[in-house]
């Protein structure tokens, strides 16, 4: 059977390198399976999901002019099933109720202040802030470092 773009066949892991692994397709052609087309994981070890005489089905997804075969491991398996939406009803859980503000407190639902709600306090508590500040500065223009009765700041 020809080595075609598109086709999956089955081969042996021959060798395994930090950047992918090389297969022996029949007709005794070899290719490389890069790390990245192993899983659909993100893979920091190729050792962790192959072994060397391992049989594996590859998906050929290029051969460029030179003779050099691109294969992958993860096109060749099934894409899982789309798993259904559950219901909005069941949706939040209590952990989730509370990671987004709403607590349960004696009986009856809290929520904690919005973004917006923390903003406007900020701008009040720093409105007050301000107005202090430029109280005590207006009180201590004199210039020498001491306050009206001469004691030293």
């Amino acid at each position: 059977m020809p080595v075609e773009v598109g086709k999956i066949v089955e081969g042996t892991v021959t060798g395994i390198t930090n950047f992918g692994a090389f297969v022996q397709l029949p007709e005794g052609k070899t290719g490389l399976c890069h790390i990245s087309e192993v899983a659909d994981d993100y893979v920091k070890d190729i050792s962790t999901y192959l072994k060397e005489q391992q049989k594996v089905k590859v998906k050929i997804i290029a051969i460029d002019p030179k003779g050099k075969i691109s294969l992958s491991i993860r096109k060749a398996q099934p894409k899982p099933a789309k798993r259904e939406p559950k219901p909005e009803a069941s949706k939040w859980k209590k952990n989730d109720k509370e990671r987004h503000g709403f607590r349960e407190k004696q009986g009856f639902k809290e929520r904690q202040p919005s973004f917006e709600d923390k903003l406007a306090q900020f701008l009040k508590d720093s409105e007050e802030k301000q107005q202090q500040v430029k109280k005590y500065m207006k009180d201590s223009r004199r210039g020498n470092g001491f306050n009206r009765k001469g004691v030293a700041r």
